[in-house]
């Protein structure tokens, strides 16, 4: 397994982030104007989309940084990392 520097990793949690930001809001925009006011279908809609494109920002970037996706989980786990030692 390839070791990733801080910065590597820090790059994919922000990229990772920034993604499934987009994707959170794109899913429910498209979910909104696909459903014609069926909150069921708009509230199924959000959900797969969302799920699909977690895994995929999981699948590919967990190996580099561990597939946080959130700033202040990473932020912890570098600390604790840093007492550690």
């Amino acid at each position: 397994m390839k070791a990733y520097s801080l910065k590597q990793q820090a790059l994919a949690e922000f990229i990772g982030t920034a993604a499934l930001l987009c994707a959170v809001i794109g899913s429910g925009i498209m979910a909104e104007r696909l459903s014609g006011g069926n909150i069921a279908v708009a509230l199924l809609a959000n959900t797969l989309a969302t799920v699909f494109a977690l895994y995929v920002l999981i699948e590919v970037l967990g190996p580099i940084s561990g597939a946080h996706f959130n700033p202040l989980v990473t932020v912890w786990a570098v600390f604790l990392i840093k007492i550690g030692k």
